[in-house]
C-alpha cells in the first residue's frame, strides 16, 4: 500500500467534489491519499473517501448528517438485507427518492430509521425510475461491512 500527502491543490479539487455531501477537508486536517485495491482518503487517519472511475465517494461512515446528501432514494425494510450484500437496487423496493439524473450518485437509505445502507450511481433519472415497475435502477458501489468499509491500515 502506498501513502501520499495530499497537497493543498489536491485538497482543494477534492473539497470541489466533496462538498455537495457535506464533507470537507479543512486546512489543519492530515489528509493521505492510500493506494491499495481502491484509492482511499484518509483525513486525521479515519477513511472518509474514496475514488470510483475519478469520482469523489464519500465513505457512508463519513456523512454525519443524511440530508447533506443531494440524492437519495429509501428502501423497504425486505430490501436492506440485499443492499448490505452488496446487490443492486431494484425498482420494486424504492419507496421514495429525491430528484437525480443518470450517473449520479444516490445514498440509498432505509425506510424505517432512515440509515445509510449504500452508496450508489443512477442507472436512469429518477423520472424515469419512477415510471418503471421492476428492473436493476442503481448500481450498488459502497455498502456498509464492504472492504471499504472496513478499511484500516
Amino acid at each position: 500500500m502506498k501513502q501520499k500527502q495530499l497537497s493543498k491543490s489536491d485538497i482543494k479539487e477534492i473539497n470541489e467534489q466533496s462538498k455537495k455531501f457535506g464533507i470537507e477537508i479543512d486546512k489543519k486536517d492530515k489528509a493521505v491519499l492510500v493506494e491499495a485495491e481502491t484509492r482511499i482518503i484518509l483525513v486525521n487517519e479515519v477513511p472518509t473517501m474514496f475514488y470510483y472511475d475519478e469520482r469523489i465517494v464519500p465513505i457512508i461512515r463519513a456523512i454525519k448528517n443524511t440530508s447533506d446528501f443531494p440524492n437519495k432514494a429509501v428502501v423497504d425494510m425486505p430490501a436492506v438485507k440485499f443492499m448490505v450484500s452488496g446487490a443492486d437496487v431494484m425498482r420494486p423496493g424504492i419507496k421514495e427518492m429525491t430528484e437525480f439524473k443518470k450517473d449520479d450518485l444516490v445514498l440509498i437509505v432505509d425506510q424505517n430509521n432512515k440509515k445509510p445502507l449504500c452508496i450508489g450511481i443512477a442507472l436512469y433519472d429518477s423520472s424515469e425510475i419512477g415510471r418503471m415497475e421492476k428492473g436493476r435502477v442503481i448500481k450498488n458501489i459502497h455498502y456498509v461491512g464492504d472492504r471499504i468499509w472496513n478499511f484500516s491500515l
